[in-house]
């Protein structure tokens, strides 16, 4: 799946991943290669890239949307950062 993390100060992530997992305004969710169409209002918390089984990379974020379509998912954030 394609994804890209986008703030209104840069580009965040581009790339291939495994999947990700998001803090939705109602409770965290996970979306992976080939899930439905989806749009959905993301809260404060933590945004986990998931690049392959063995790695990943977490953000704090403080709220956006995420749009997922045909295996690209595109992430918009008020502000993100990484997480070492």
């Amino acid at each position: 799946m394609q994804l890209e993390i986008l703030s209104p100060e840069k580009k965040v992530f581009s790339g291939n991943v495994y999947g990700i997992q998001l803090p939705g305004i109602e409770g965290s969710f996970e979306v992976l290669e080939n899930h439905a169409p989806i749009i959905a209002t993301l809260g404060k918390g933590k945004l986990k890239v998931i690049k392959d089984k063995n790695s990943s990379e977490l953000y704090d974020i403080t709220g956006g949307f995420v749009e997922v379509l045909n295996n690209n998912a595109s992430v918009l954030v008020e502000s993100a950062k990484m997480i070492d």
